[in-house]
């Protein structure tokens, strides 16, 4: 492999920058079209009566408070995540702080297509993070995070924490699109000593059914899933969560 430029073989990275949009984008709302307004002394700005405006401001407000605690708290239906008792998807992507670019290798078979041209398992070294490599070492927790949630970075600072007091449990990082500068950045001015993937087009968030920032993955040695958190976890409950996967 050569720094910075396109990479041959399973990962088949490009050097170019990709969305910054959401972790779960939905599709693009439908374009509205012009309404005349009424002079009848409705809401601010607009000819709509004022119980219609109060209402639509209700109902803002409404909206916005589910879509707060959707991606703080998770649902069953739309923050799901790898099943408990399976193994996790293969994975390689490369490190936040190495110069290697491009798409997370998702395959787990030779050429199996867009996933990869190699088994993402046989994609290693050191500038990749490898999710089978985890798997093989013994158990792990991965986070998947986003750089723009202040509550999802500050997690990463609780792991880095609790990584200290569960030696035997390994701790990985998943940054789902957004600037790699940015990421960087951060990744330094934090000082994890875990290692960082940049997952740079979200494949590897939706292989993981990722809609939560910060959404947690405890699997065993072998990567079989034991359970999944969505939403923020203190430095107590992430601890107990990881002594007790490292005594299975």
């Amino acid at each position: 492999m050569t720094g910075g430029g396109r990479e041959p073989g399973p990962l088949d990275f490009e050097p170019d920058a990709r969305d910054d949009g959401p972790i779960a984008p939905g599709p693009a709302p439908p374009a509205r079209r012009p309404s005349a307004r009424r002079p009848d002394g409705g809401g601010p700005g607009s000819g709509t009566p004022r119980y219609v405006w109060v209402v639509g401001v209700a109902a803002v407000v409404l909206v916005a408070a589910l879509v707060v605690s959707t991606l703080s708290q998770g649902t069953r239906r739309g923050a799901r995540g790898v099943p408990d008792g399976q193994v996790v998807p293969p994975f390689a992507v490369p490190l936040a702080l190495s110069d290697l670019d491009g798409d997370a290798n998702l395959a787990t078979h030779a050429g199996d297509g867009a996933a990869g041209a190699r088994p993402a398992c046989s994609v290693r070294g050191p500038r990749v993070l490898n999710g089978c490599a985890l798997g093989e070492r013994g158990p792990f927790v991965l986070a998947f995070f986003a750089t723009r949630g202040s509550r999802c970075v500050r997690q990463l600072d609780t792991m880095e924490q609790v990584r200290r007091r569960v030696p035997g449990v390994a701790f990985a990082a998943i940054a789902i699109r957004g600037d790699r500068p940015t990421l960087r950045a951060i990744v330094r001015r934090h000082g994890w000593g875990f290692p960082v993937g940049y997952d740079r087009d979200g494949g590897l968030s939706n292989a993981y059914h990722v809609q939560v920032c910060p959404q947690l993955t405890f699997a065993a040695r072998g990567g079989r899933v034991v359970a999944t958190t969505f939403g923020v976890l203190g430095a107590a409950d992430l601890t107990t969560r990881a002594r007790a996967l490292a005594g299975r």
